[in-house]
């Protein structure tokens, strides 16, 4: 089958094209307002993303590593400390941790679903585990249950890694829980390639816990108790400003539609790739395919293949944290985490994102099956 389209690995421009007037509307509302920062977009954001998530606060800050640092330090995490988390992910974690003064440790990962295995946890625990940082990565929750259960019982912080988990969910007996309301704080990203994505950076910080919350809403601002009062020690500036918050309180009104799109495209890709030497992502009712990941032993050359062919594809993540440069001195060294590594030279992500149509993911999926053909 011949190549009919080039299909982009994203295209931001479609989705803010869509909604020309409702940005323009916020957008220009903030401008005229004349207040641009924490102001009442940022309000008014906060209170609709607690509702999404099912918590009780939402502390708006400037992206998704600030939210983690701050989550660390308003859980009193710092040095000498050890917080538990996983290789397999971006760094983003791994430079929290240590911003905050404390030491992370790797564990293992389940390999259907990419997230935090709680064996593996269990294994990890020493008397100086703080706390534990479960992803839940690529739209899909990680094993909250065993996760909160064993936290429990050892007395743990869980700090959820919300940032590629916008609307999914597990449910809790009967309950839907959302991401973001299962640990004691969770952390999200919105930059713009999220499912809910802003126009530029911003993150958010969720609790249920009415202290944190307010603690947090003091470190996000230098410390302040009051205007020029310092109050708490470890404070940023690391505000989530009038301008995001506006294109986010548009865009929230949208994303449970733009998911359920996400898990539409998710089910064609099932359909056109079956039966080829593929290992698709794992389908759970509440995953929103923030990417859509596939593993392949042969995935250098398919994606080479893929790119050649006009398709655009990506790697995530090429290199495991516990093995970058920079995080030598953590002493991990290859075969450490031998899952882990696994995945990371055989994943490969296909174009996923609400606007892709029917046709582009015939494109892609037919362009995979010629490399096997």
């Amino acid at each position: 089958m011949p190549l009919t389209m080039r299909v982009p690995f994203g295209d931001l421009a479609r989705q803010a094209n869509s909604l020309g007037t409702e940005l323009t509307t916020a957008l220009t509302r903030v401008v005229q307002g004349g207040w641009y920062v924490l102001g009442e977009e940022v309000r008014a954001f906060e209170t609709a993303f607690a509702a999404a998530t099912g918590t009780a606060h939402c502390v708006g800050v400037a992206n998704g590593t600030e939210a983690l640092y701050l989550a660390l330090v308003a859980l009193d995490i710092g040095p000498g400390d050890e917080v538990i988390t996983v290789a397999n992910a971006c760094v983003y974690q791994t430079a929290a941790i240590l911003q905050a003064g404390a030491r992370p440790v790797f564990a293992e990962v389940n390999p259907q679903t990419y997230t935090l295995d709680p064996a593996w946890l269990a294994a990890a625990l020493t008397p100086r585990t703080k706390a534990v940082l479960p992803v839940h990565l690529y739209g899909q929750l990680a094993d909250m249950k065993a996760i909160q259960r064993l936290a429990t019982q050892r007395g743990l912080a869980v700090i959820e890694d919300a940032a590629q988990a916008h609307g999914a969910w597990h449910l809790d007996g009967e309950t839907v829980r959302h991401a973001g309301a299962w640990g004691n704080i969770a952390c999200f990203s919105f930059y713009p390639s999220k499912n809910l994505g802003a126009l530029g950076d911003g993150g958010a910080v969720t609790t249920n816990d009415h202290v944190l919350a307010e603690r947090l809403r003091r470190l996000r601002m230098y410390g302040w108790g009051e205007k020029y009062i310092a109050t708490e020690l470890g404070g940023r500036n690391s505000r989530l400003d009038e301008l995001q918050a506006a294109v986010l309180n548009v865009k929230l009104r949208h994303l449970e539609a733009w998911n359920a799109a996400r898990r539409e495209r998710a089910a064609w890709y099932r359909e056109l790739l079956a039966g080829l030497p593929l290992t698709l992502p794992a389908d759970t009712p509440g995953h929103v395919y923030h990417l859509f990941v596939v593993t392949c032993a042969e995935r250098d050359r398919l994606r080479q293949y893929l790119l050649a062919a006009g398709v655009g594809c990506d790697v995530h993540y090429p290199l495991p944290t516990h093995l970058q440069p920079a995080y030598a001195d953590l002493g991990y060294r290859p075969g450490d985490l031998p899952i882990t590594e696994r995945l990371a030279a055989t994943s490969l992500s296909l174009p996923l994102y609400p606007e892709l149509t029917r046709a582009e993911v015939e494109v892609v999926a037919a362009t995979v099956r010629q490399f096997f053909a």
